[in-house]
């Protein structure tokens, strides 16, 4: 589990740091600023989750127990739901995306919650 870890991790950073590139660059001209920042917010999430999910991997190699199994697939689930949605509310204007992102952001949380019951 933990070279899966480190691998989505690392896949998701790639792709964050291609993503954040190509708002950056690629869509400053063509999208709404509101859009530009809901595409921001989907490349900052999406970082901030990769590196939880390489730093996991590492917390897993000195420690037991499925509550980091949990942790590491909510992150996992969290990025998909949440940046996803938003890179494609962002992409396509289609609002109804913005009905997923809650649900990755509670994948996220409960990734954060298993990481504090697992601490005790």
């Amino acid at each position: 589990m933990v070279r899966t870890f480190i691998f989505i991790g690392s896949l998701a950073a790639a792709l964050g740091v291609a993503f954040g590139a190509f708002g950056a660059h690629g869509l400053r001209n063509r999208l709404s600023p509101e859009m530009v920042a809901v595409f921001e917010t989907a490349v900052r999430y999406e970082m901030y989750h990769a590196l939880a999910l390489l730093a996991l991997a590492a917390l897993m190699t000195r420690f037991d127990g499925y509550l980091f199994h949990i942790a590491g697939w909510s992150f996992t689930v969290g990025i998909v739901l949440f940046s996803g949605s938003l890179y494609l509310l962002a992409l396509t204007g289609v609002r109804i995306l913005g009905a997923i992102t809650p649900l990755g952001g509670i994948a996220f949380i409960v990734g954060w919650v298993c990481l504090v019951i697992a601490s005790l």
